[in-house]
């Protein structure tokens, strides 16, 4: 199986930037090479079903594109120039790599294939979303199923293998899963629109002492993440309600019950539509790190290899 690698993708790059570029395409390039290799503008532009004088056209524009010239017309056969012979070589190199990426990508298309994706629910729903779209534009043939899930069922699954790839916050390790990273979230202050720390620039997290929280789970990773966060500050809050999910945690705050500490994708279309309130804290940029976890062992299809590149986002490296 030929693996679609980031190397192609940027190969896919280059070759669009060339083909649409102002001083010629792939079309013009191809009858280049045509013409230097059969050294004759007649058959040539019967070849391409265009006139001899076309040919000669596309050529002389290609030669004053570049400033040189690339075919000397005086001698016969048709001989190229040293300039010639650069472009010529160069125009062979793209043409074969577009008609390589051109078969790998019809074959990837009538390959039928299957991606198991599991999230959990905060990050599925909003950090995730953009990198899916991305995915599904350049793999609308592939079968992508994704299912939000807790990071508990998430790593079970993912070991029985009935899922390919998993996204969790604050990844674990284990000996039988290799972790990459993804997003670090940035932690916001997240409060209704009618809470006295709605109208601050910033917050000195200090000034949650005693505040009324909601607070996630204790047996969700993100509740020990945050707080060991205000332990790190020696603040103690005042836990009202206790949720395992994101969503509903949302709802408590907008009916003012407390505030929270949550990721910043997370919230944004509440704050778009007026819901809630973010408030950064001056202390410092406070941040949840997140993960793409795979199975050890589990080969991922060429399409499932790609997603998890994209995922990556350049900079993520394997731990």
């Amino acid at each position: 199986m030929i693996v679609l690698t980031g190397r192609l993708i940027k190969q896919i790059d280059e070759i669009v930037t060339i083909s649409f570029a102002n001083t010629m395409d792939l079309e013009i390039a191809n009858i280049f090479c045509d013409l230097v290799e059969i050294k004759n503008f007649s058959r040539t532009a019967d070849l391409h079903g265009i006139s001899q004088s076309a040919v000669s056209q596309q050529l002389a524009h290609l030669e004053m594109a570049h400033n040189t010239q690339f075919i000397n017309r005086k001698k016969r056969p048709l001989e190229l120039t040293e300039s010639g012979q650069v472009f010529y070589h160069g125009c062979k190199d793209l043409l074969e790599r577009y008609n390589q990426l051109n078969s790998e990508l019809a074959a990837l298309g009538k390959t039928k294939c299957r991606i198991n994706l599991a999230s959990i629910f905060s990050i599925g729903m909003h950090t995730l979303q953009a990198y899916i779209k991305k995915f599904m534009k350049i793999y609308p043939d592939v079968n992508l199923s994704v299912e939000y899930l807790d990071a508990k069922d998430i790593y079970a699954r993912l070991l029985k293998g009935s899922i390919d790839i998993g996204v969790v916050a604050l990844p674990k390790q284990d000996r039988n899963v290799r972790v990459y990273s993804f997003e670090n979230e940035q932690l916001v202050l997240v409060c209704s629109p009618g809470h006295s720390f709605a109208a601050l620039g910033d917050i000195d997290i200090h000034q949650l002492q005693g505040e009324k929280f909601i607070a996630f789970s204790q047996d969700v990773p993100t509740r020990h993440h945050i707080d060991d966060i205000l332990k790190r500050y020696s603040v103690s809050v005042q836990i009202m309600m206790e949720f395992d999910n994101i969503e509903t945690i949302k709802r408590a705050i907008e009916i003012k019950s407390g505030v929270s500490i949550l990721p910043l994708p997370s919230v944004q279309t509440e704050v778009s539509n007026g819901t809630l309130t973010v408030v950064e804290f001056s202390n410092k940029h406070f941040f949840r790190p997140t993960g793409i976890i795979t199975q050890k062992g589990h080969p991922l299809s060429k399409a499932g290899q790609y997603l998890l590149e994209l995922m990556q986002n350049e900079t993520g490296m394997e731990r």
